[in-house]
């Protein structure tokens, strides 16, 4: 998978000299918490809600609502905006850019095609891509061994659940653990789960989790 097709085509930006009130107001409008900075076309820097947030004045403050307000109203973007900003290509891998996000400690990507703002990727549209990568929306059985590191062996996995009448909807691979074994989750279809279980135990494989993939249902508190 690559960033060019899970992206915001077209997201909606502001220039340096946008003030305070209009990109806040933007960000409700459209529900959105970046805001490229655009000036003649080309990207100069990028605004968050957090960098909107930490420019309000202090709930302690003894400024009237009229004079915060008008101290607001004279605040541009390229007073508050992060630049440069960190921008990957539309042929950039999804987790080379899930793993820019995590190194940076930042929320979005705008993407560019040469000097050209196209669009902009998230953590949601990573998460989101995650989820179909895990085959989060579909039913099925999931899988999880612990296989030797070794040649063949994934293919031993794959050709039991063949065996037990699956398809395979996804499979993804942990790192390899001391013992040199790697965990590897699977989701499938159509094998029943008593005969994959029976095969699996007679491989000799390390089961770690077996069970009936279903919606799970959050528990809330508070």
């Amino acid at each position: 998978m690559i960033v060019g097709t899970h992206i915001t085509q077209n997201p909606v930006s502001v220039t340096s000299d946008t003030n305070y009130p209009h990109a806040v107001s933007l960000m409700r409008e459209k529900k959105i918490r970046r805001l490229p900075v655009v000036d003649g076309g080309k990207l100069v820097g990028i605004v968050v809600e957090k960098d909107l947030l930490s420019t309000q004045p202090s709930p302690a403050t003894t400024l009237s609502i009229y004079e915060m307000n008008s101290l607001l109203a004279n605040i541009k973007m390229k007073q508050i905006m992060t630049h440069p900003a960190i921008t990957v290509e539309g042929d950039c891998p999804m987790e080379e850019a899930a793993r820019i996000m995590v190194e940076k400690k930042i929320g979005c990507l705008p993407v560019m095609e040469k000097d050209k703002l196209i669009g902009i990727i998230t953590e949601t549209d990573i998460f989101r891509t995650l989820v179909e990568v895990l085959g989060g929306e579909e039913g099925g059985v999931r899988l999880t061994a612990k296989i030797p590191e070794r040649v063949g062996e994934l293919a031993r996995v794959t050709s039991l659940i063949a065996e037990a009448g699956g398809n395979i909807v996804s499979i993804t691979t942990s790192r390899v653990h001391e013992n040199s074994h790697r965990e590897v989750t699977i989701k499938e279809k159509g094998a029943n789960p008593d005969t994959l279980k029976t095969l699996l135990d007679k491989s000799g494989l390390t089961v770690i989790d077996l069970r009936t993939s279903t919606r799970y249902q959050p528990r809330l508190f508070g």
